[in-house]
């Protein structure tokens, strides 16, 4: 039996509901990259895994849960979608590095070092000044590379992000983000971190999220595909993939806790404007998990050839799923 090139998303935050793993379906969505957790603590996050648990329970014949690349085979065998869980802020584990085994035996697949601000591990994109990763940050990617929990880099600031490439044994993520060479958003990443990134045999998975794009949601099809095979140039095209960043059917008020939490008394807006607090309306040709035909559609027709294309939508995720996931081998200092 020949298996389907699969289709991976690196990165969703929606407003999960059974209409939603619907459209996963109708996609042929194999696997997703979810992020279970923003500003929560330890036992906040475990609330919000048993959410999930039920979740899996109720809807099995749509979603279950992802521990391994092998998951996304089974995804496809078993017609259902594979969800990968991530964190992005690394609240969750306090201060405890101990907690980071705890964490990935429970699922969790991913952690951002930093959401925008500084964290206890690296600086965040928001701030003035960028001191890298601090000494519990380079304990902690090391720790995350032992176990085989991905460090992702998304909202963090350049020499953060570099800093943690150099330090970390084994590649890491910037699970959503854009070229800023492209679009200057302050989350979107430079060449210099595009090329270290793709040197170290990380992965870029491109934003579909208005404010990391050009032109915003008027942002036309074609440049996003062309923006695509420029950083395939620059890359190298086994290294990018999608990371949507799709956040469907979400309340504004959610977008207050993503960028305030609990570390202001004020509404932090983060990279919209003060007149648009909320989340902005996606564009035309990527409204939710039934459009990524869109995508392929819109990077063959810019020229993109059909191997090449397969990777991108999933198949370059699958390769760094199975070489993210599992413990450290215990040879790697030899």
């Amino acid at each position: 039996m020949t298996v389907k090139p699969p289709l991976i998303d690196g990165l969703q935050y929606c407003n999960w509901s059974e209409a939603i793993f619907r459209q996963m379906r109708a996609g042929a969505v194999d696997a997703v990259h979810v992020t279970i957790t923003y500003h929560e603590t330890f036992r906040e996050t475990a609330a919000n895994i048993a959410a999930w648990n039920r979740r899996f329970e109720r809807f099995s014949d749509l979603i279950f849960q992802g521990f391994t690349a092998a998951d996304v085979t089974r995804a496809q065998q078993t017609g259902r979608t594979a969800i990968f869980f991530g964190a992005q802020n690394p609240s969750l584990m306090e201060d405890d590095i101990g907690l980071i085994e705890v964490l990935h035996r429970l699922g969790l697949r991913f952690m951002q070092l930093t959401y925008n601000n500084q964290s206890l591990l690296a600086t965040g994109c928001y701030e003035a000044e960028d001191s890298g990763l601090t000494r519990m940050g380079r304990e902690v990617v090391t720790e995350m590379n032992r176990v085989g929990m991905v460090v992702d880099m998304s909202h963090s600031a350049e020499r953060s992000t570099l800093d943690a490439i150099a330090h970390s044994s084994r590649p890491i993520a910037i699970s959503h983000a854009n070229p800023a060479v492209w679009h200057p958003a302050r989350r979107n990443k430079s060449d210099t971190v595009l090329r270290a990134l793709a040197e170290s045999g990380g992965m870029l998975g491109f934003s579909t999220y208005p404010h990391h794009l050009r032109d915003g949601n008027a942002c036309s099809l074609e440049s996003f595909c062309e923006m695509v095979a420029r950083t395939a140039e620059l890359m190298g095209v086994e290294h990018i993939g999608i990371g949507t960043d799709l956040c469907q059917d979400q309340p504004d008020s959610v977008v207050e806790w993503m960028r305030s939490g609990r570390w202001t008394k004020k509404t932090d807006f983060g990279e919209g404007s003060a007149a648009a607090p909320g989340f902005p309306t996606m564009p035309a040709w990527f409204k939710d998990n039934r459009d990524f035909g869109n995508i392929a559609d819109g990077l063959r027709k810019i020229g993109l050839r059909d191997a090449d294309v397969a990777a991108i939508m999933g198949g370059n995720w699958l390769r760094f799923f199975e070489r993210s996931f599992g413990p450290q081998s215990v040879d790697r200092a030899t």
